[in-house]
């Protein structure tokens, strides 16, 4: 047992401390306040058995705190003294056990393992750097462990590179936080950014781009400068692998296959279906031109993974198996011909075919693949484990399998999303993720029994940087939320407590700020939330600050002057911008956010939908299509609702027969995401919620004419209810990216005049 004693005789105090929660996150699994301190002292005397890479990490880490010295035992009183005597230990869980008791003779710090002295020493820094100031920590017990085997962020320097560097205090953020796995993203269409020996040209090549696509995906707009080359050398990628292993991290390399291909396709287009020419993708997207399932194309892949797999200890390696369109192999006569002569039932068949053979030789050396949970596409390979992240259905049917999963589903782990208001937000891919959002994350399904939960391995939150140029973005998007992550991850956050975890977020800035990061500050904004209230809507806004600084205009102008303080959420009777922002001691210390209400006959009323949006797009529910906010065209923020291959059917009861005669909603057309304009739509009326009577159709050619934005005038109707139907354009046809995928459908306000 690995058993470090931090003793210093002091006088005993009586001092009792309160029971309220330490700032400290993850926040440990028990914690017991006792009577008694102990005082800091400014010499910390190190004993030379202390396991040295973990004790010059502390040394490091609080460097300016403190001095150090060394010494034995038997020289008297030391501040910390280690009796090393590991033990083995089954689980990862368990290895990543330990326990801290605090009391006015010293602090003793148990663990079995040298990766739970570590974690130990995580929650010994930041009980350092809460109490440094004050000189004394209330003495306490810690027993502590985490809840889930699998801790991880993601990075992808695909889209835009990184360096060496960064990579280091990327890893540091993640060991600060007790995660344990970091999935570097390292190929893809925009780059290809690992040296290959074998293959020189993949770095010659595919790590750079001519141009790249900027600002929101609907303008098509590129920066016209070539970007690159950007690549780790292999012996960089060791420095980095060493790095996290110090730390107690594992590197998960994904190296995507058989889709997003294209920069190692310019490399080598004999590895494709087509001839080419092909060149490394300049916008963002999904693109046709995949690996083929060809002799020479798996001989490529084992090569590279050779060189991967010797530089990566990891007991996974990630595969990718996403986004892959059938569209050239449904072309491709060898395809085509594999398919026959391997009894596949189709294309979807012949990726599983194409995975399963990429495991196997996984497998032969040693090692398990991971992939997207696309891999389940056709069936899944043997030994793999899926990575759930187009909601949480994929590790459901993985888990019930028998198969282990990571889950990390967009809806509360894509951290590329908006966190606060997307008006006052850095350009984001989408989506609305804020920190409350990632905090109430469960892990595990609740469709899933205890035997099968146990193939749930952890969680990961994703980093996609299409639109993060810097390191000081990455840094702006990770946090706070990897701190939701890491309690999650741990297994103690309480969503019914989130108030008091924004609290110790808080005070968690100040560490954040001694160390230069560029962290979000959404946490301060007024935040607002449109609830139903008589005859219509209310605006409730929040902050995680003092309620009675906010402040609001009802006028669109600056709340700075001729505001109103809040007290009770804001009726929304007419059409107006409300404009708030927090202000502390007469000072703005805010954004200035704004949100515009057009408000119809459906505003506020009671709507149903035969089919729910996606996970990841579904904020709000059905009553976003009818809280007065028409959504933005460049921002899927939070006010548009998301379909993948589904209708949207929405019922609106007027609550009694009601005269109308336009009807107004918009979708979306973002064919490089995989969204379409709606196919048609129709209208319907009735009096009594059952029986329906067609009033206007909408056609494709009437949609694409006004760009998705669609009126219909229906004359005069009067009615107690109305239903939308809004067809999906289907299947994505051929010359698309995504062909032969589920189209997406994006939806906003239904509105009625």
């Amino acid at each position: 047992m690995i058993r470090a004693f931090l003793l210093v005789f002091l006088l005993f105090s009586s001092t009792a401390f309160s029971q309220e929660k330490l700032n400290l996150i993850p926040y440990p699994q028990k914690v017991e306040l006792q009577k008694g301190e102990f005082i800091i002292p400014e010499n910390f005397k190190l004993d030379e058995n202390l396991p040295v890479k973990e004790t010059a990490y502390f040394k490091k880490s609080t460097a300016g705190m403190f001095t150090f010295s060394s010494g034995k035992k038997d020289e008297g009183v030391h501040l910390v003294n280690a009796l090393f005597t590991p033990q083995p230990v089954i689980g990862q869980q368990k290895k990543e056990k330990y326990s801290i008791e605090v009391s006015s003779r010293g602090i003793a710090i148990n663990s079995n393992t040298n990766q739970g002295y570590f974690l130990a020493l995580q929650t010994f820094i930041q009980l350092l750097e809460q109490y440094k100031d004050s000189g004394k920590i209330p003495a306490m017990k810690i027993e502590d462990e985490p809840k889930f085997a699998w801790r991880g962020m993601h990075l992808d320097v695909s889209r835009h590179f990184f360096t060496v560097e960064e990579m280091k205090q990327y890893i540091d953020y993640l060991a600060m936080y007790k995660l344990n796995t970091f999935h570097w993203h390292l190929t893809d269409d925009q780059g290809w950014r690992i040296e290959i020996k074998k293959y020189p040209k993949l770095t010659l090549i595919g790590s750079k781009r001519k141009e790249s696509m900027i600002g929101a995906y609907v303008d098509n707009t590129f920066d016209g400068k070539p970007y690159g080359p950007y690549f780790y050398t292999q012996d960089q990628i060791k420095e980095v692998v060493k790095y996290a292993q110090e730390r107690h991290i594992t590197i998960v390399p994904e190296i995507e296959m058989p889709g997003h291909a294209l920069a190692a396709l310019s490399a080598y287009p004999n590895l494709a279906c087509t001839k080419g020419p092909f060149e490394p993708a300049t916008k963002w997207g999904v693109f046709d031109d995949v690996f083929c399932p060809k002799d020479e194309t798996f001989t490529f892949l084992e090569n590279v993974l050779d060189e991967v797999i010797a530089l990566f200890p990891s007991q996974y390696i990630h595969i990718g198996g996403d986004e892959c369109p059938k569209t050239r192999w449904k072309e491709c006569a060898h395809c085509q011909e594999l398919i026959k002569k391997n009894n596949l039932k189709d294309e979807h068949g012949l990726q599983s075919y194409f995975i399963q053979r990429i495991e196997k030789y996984v497998n032969s050396k040693g090692r398990k693949i991971i992939g997207w949970d696309e891999i389940l596409e056709g069936g899944l390979a043997p030994n793999a484990a899926v990575m759930s992240w187009t909601g949480i259905k994929g590790g459901v049917e993985a888990a019930k399998s028998g198969h282990f999963a990571v889950m990390t589903p967009g809806s509360y782990c894509y951290f590329d999303h908006y966190q606060g208001d997307p008006a006052t937000e850095p350009n984001a891919f989408g989506g609305f993720t804020p920190l409350d959002k990632v905090y109430s994350y469960n892990p595990i399904p609740e469709e899933l029994n205890p035997e099968q939960a146990k193939y749930i391995l952890g969680v990961q939150a994703n980093l996609w940087t299409e639109y993060i140029l810097d390191f000081k973005q990455v840094q702006y998007m990770i946090f706070p939320r990897l701190l939701a992550l890491s309690e999650v991850g741990w297994g103690t956050a309480d969503p019914k407590n989130y108030k008091e975890f924004e609290g110790r977020v808080i005070n968690e800035f100040k560490n954040l700020d001694k160390l230069g990061v560029n962290y979000a500050k959404s946490i301060y904004n007024v935040s607002g939330k449109v609830i139903s209230s008589e005859n219509g809507v209310a605006y409730e806004l929040s902050t995680s600050q003092n309620q009675n600084g906010i402040r609001y205009t009802l006028d669109g102008k600056d709340p700075s002057a001729n505001f109103q303080n809040y007290k009770n959420p804001v009726k929304i009777s007419k059409s107006m911008t409300v404009k708030s922002a927090y202000f502390e001691n007469g000072k703005l210390k805010s954004a200035i956010s704004a949100q515009s209400f057009t408000i119809s006959k459906t505003t506020g009323k009671k709507i149903m939908l035969e089919e729910l949006p996606s996970e990841n797009y579904s904020f709000g529910g059905a009553f976003t299509l009818v809280d007065g906010i028409i959504g933005n065209q460049k921002q899927l923020g939070k006010t548009w609702l998301g379909f993948q291959g589904k209708d949207v059917s929405a019922t609106i009861d007027f609550g009694q027969k009601t005269q109308f005669s336009e009807i107004y909603f918009n979708t979306l057309d973002n064919k490089g995401s995989w969204i379409h304009f709606a196919k048609s739509a129709q209208i319907f009326v009735s009096d009594n919620g059952t029986d329906f009577k067609l009033i206007k159709e909408v056609g494709k050619e009437e949609i694409l004419s006004v760009k998705g934005k669609i009126k219909v005038n229906a004359g005069l109707q009067n009615s107690k209810y109305i239903k939308v139907k809004i067809e999906n354009a289907g299947i994505i046809p051929a010359g698309n990216p995504g062909a032969d995928s589920k189209a997406w459908l994006f939806v906003d306000e239904i509105g009625v005049n």
